[in-house]
This record gives structure tokens, sequence and C-alpha cells, in this order.
């Protein structure tokens, strides 16, 4: 699969597994008519369960490219993400009709079974370093300035990939996404105060890996 992802496509390949969804009175047809466009994420939710296809088909329009940009922080394998974001929908498609929104907003619950994907795959796949080249440097930059360049983009790298899962986890949601530190612990099933701990751990972690090369 190419790293090229679209709202829609993420799910075109696996669609087939799922059962056409019967016609439903009274609704658009299409993804993107009023009907769809207009409904809430619980309204779309409350359809898929009943099996509408096409109202799941506008929930990965919103937010396919979030699911994918969360699981690209964890995973940076591209294809091995859109393989996880693929598994996370199908997923959210099954459990549609759990969601609760008077226990979780619609992202904290999406977020959660994103983070709980990549979670999950991480300790099964030992990903494969980066590749050599992951680093353009500008030609015009004189070699010491490249080598500098490149050996802290790797030092940051590096101390992102050690982290453990979860502190990551709690960085992407809290510091790439802007979640608050409650809407991140209803993400990853934890307190707020136990999302803070994750991040004091995290940020630990970074200084003591990265500001010796600064020294």
């Amino acid at each position: 699969m190419g790293s090229g992802f679209a709202c829609r496509s993420c799910l075109e390949a696996v669609w087939p597994m799922v059962a056409p969804c019967p016609a439903i009175p009274g609704r658009a047809a299409v993804t993107g008519l009023p009907a769809y466009a207009e409904a809430s994420e619980a309204e779309l939710l409350a359809w898929s369960a009943g099996g509408d296809r096409r109202a799941f088909d506008e929930i990965v329009a919103r937010h396919g490219r979030f699911a994918l940009r969360v699981a690209l922080r964890l995973i940076p394998d591209p294809a091995l993400a859109e393989d996880v974001v693929q598994d996370a929908m199908l997923r959210a498609w099954s459990r549609a009709g759990d969601f609760d929104p008077r226990r979780a907003s619609f992202t904290s619950w999406l977020y959660r079974i994103v983070v709980n994907r990549c979670i999950d795959q991480r300790r099964r796949l030992q990903l494969d370093p980066l590749p050599d080249d992951f680093d353009q440097a500008d030609p015009a930059e004189g070699a010491e300035a490249t080598l500098q360049a490149r050996e802290r983009a790797a030092a940051l790298v590096g101390a992102l990939q050690a982290l453990p899962v979860r502190q990551r986890a709690a960085m992407t949601l809290v510091y790439d996404e802007g979640l608050s530190g409650a809407e991140a612990g209803r993400a990853l099933g934890l307190s707020a105060k136990a999302v803070e701990r994750l991040l004091a751990r995290a940020r630990a972690f970074l200084r003591a890996r990265l500001l010796p090369a600064d020294e």
C-alpha cells in the first residue's frame, strides 16, 4: 500500500469484508449529502450500528487523516501505519453500537481504538530502523553543519523511538494533537494525573538522552 492516504481510501480494500448496507429510507444515498454531512458523529455511529455503511464512510472521511497522523507518530512506517488504521477503523465499525456519548466524546473513543491498535502492533513487531537517508540535508550547507544536523536529528529520532509506547502515545495526544490531559487520559484509559506522570517521565527521559549531546 502506498503512503498517499486519502480520507476514504483506507477502507476501500477491506470494505468487501463488510456486508452491504441496506437501503435507508429518507436518508441521502451518497456520502457528503446533507443527511450524512450534517449529522453528528453520534448519529453516524448509530446509523453504522444499524448496518449503514455509508454513514461510516462519512466518519472515515472526517477522521481518517487524523487517525493516520496519530498512527504515524507511533508507527513510523507509513504502509504499516495505514494497515493499523484500516484495522482500527474496522474495529470502530464493528463496535459502533458500543459508543456511549455520556461516557466519552467521539474523538476520545476513536483515539483510544487507534492508539490501542498501535500499541498492540508495536508489541507484536520489531520495527525496522529508519533508512540512512531519512533526513535530507540542504546540499548548500557546509559539511560540518550537515553532520551536526544529521547527528541531532538522529539523536532526536532515536530518543523518541526509545520511549516506552505509552509515554510516546501520551506525548502524541497532548503535544501533537492538542488534547487536554483529561482527554488524552480517556483515550488511553488512564486518569489525567496518570497522563501527567507519563509526560513527566517522557520529558525526563528525553532530557537525559538529548542534553548531554548539546553540552
